[in-house]
């Protein structure tokens, strides 16, 4: 293993150049095989896990959801406010900022970057819990794609550009987790359901997170500094590849039902996702059938 690791490494410095020596020796930084393994081992259990679960009850999860969802809650605005903190600490450009001239707010934000970084592998359990409680249709392409590389790619991140223009991309998905994990986390407590209506704003917030990181990373391009072009074209080749999947998921999701509904509204039906509308039209009919017996 210690070989392998060795020749993976040395290829890495080749191909991308020497690493940040500041992420030395820090946990799952060392060497790429760890990150490598739990991304296999993630996909093993999205193709496994729906067959093993096929003939078995699902599993209700509601506890440990709440507990789940509340901690990636605390720990994506802990996140967001060291990020922001740090930024405004370190004098940070929103046009282009290079990894080394931020002084002390560059560990900073290399510290809470790598908080970043393992949070990533913590999302797994999005999808485990999925698969537990047997919601496969939430297993989508969009869904396994972005849990499979995020935490790749900010390996590489964390190992290469740790702090400067690397931040802005993860201030705001931080900041739009905090509204995604604490909708979750509500949304498992059946008593709170009624009162949550900003799940389709969730979806929009990250298309808009996405259009913005393309647009601060395209400042970088066209008024460069010291930080490596090449991530910022990585950058922006991903963030069109989440915009285009995104895109498609809000309009099968949220326009179509919205075109369905308006369908069964003009055919006659008063069926509804939550149920309210069958149980007044119900009432309603019970209340009509009284009048007419009345008469």
């Amino acid at each position: 293993m210690e070989l392998l690791d060795k020749t993976i490494n040395s290829y890495f410095d080749v191909w991308l150049g020497p690493r940040d020596p500041r992420v030395k020796g820090w946990l799952l930084l060392e060497n790429y095989t760890p990150t490598f393994i739990f991304s296999v081992l993630y996909l093993l259990i999205v193709w496994l896990g729906p067959k093993y679960m096929r003939n078995k009850q699902p599993f209700s999860c509601r506890g440990i959801l709440v507990i789940y969802n509340l901690g990636l809650t605390l720990l994506s605005l802990y996140m967001f406010y060291e990020l922001v903190t740090g930024v405004l600490e370190g004098g940070y450009s929103f046009f282009c900022q290079d990894t080394h001239s931020g002084g002390e707010a560059d560990m900073k934000i290399i510290r809470v970057l790598w908080w970043y970084y393992f949070s990533k592998l913590i999302e797994f359990m999005d999808t485990f819990f999925f698969i537990l409680r047997k919601n496969n249709h939430q297993i989508t392409v969009l869904h396994v794609y972005h849990h499979a590389t995020m935490l790749n790619i900010w390996w590489f991140v964390m190992n290469w550009v740790p702090c400067g223009h690397s931040y802005f991309g993860a201030t705001l998905n931080s900041f739009i987790h905090v509204l995604m994990y604490s909708y979750y986390g509500l949304s498992a407590v059946p008593a709170m359901r009624p009162y949550l209506w900003w799940k389709k704003y969730i979806t929009q917030g990250q298309l808009i997170q996405f259009v913005l990181t393309i647009f601060q990373t395209s400042c970088g391009v066209v008024w460069p500094c010291a930080f490596p072009q090449g991530w910022l074209y990585f950058q922006i080749f991903y963030m069109i590849s989440l915009i285009i999947l995104f895109t498609n998921f809000y309009i099968q999701t949220y326009n179509k039902k919205a075109s369905s509904r308006r369908k069964e509204y003009q055919n006659g039906s008063t069926a509804t996702v939550n149920g309210y509308t069958n149980s007044f039209s119900s009432l309603e009919n019970n209340v009509k059938q009284r009048k007419q017996r009345k008469d």
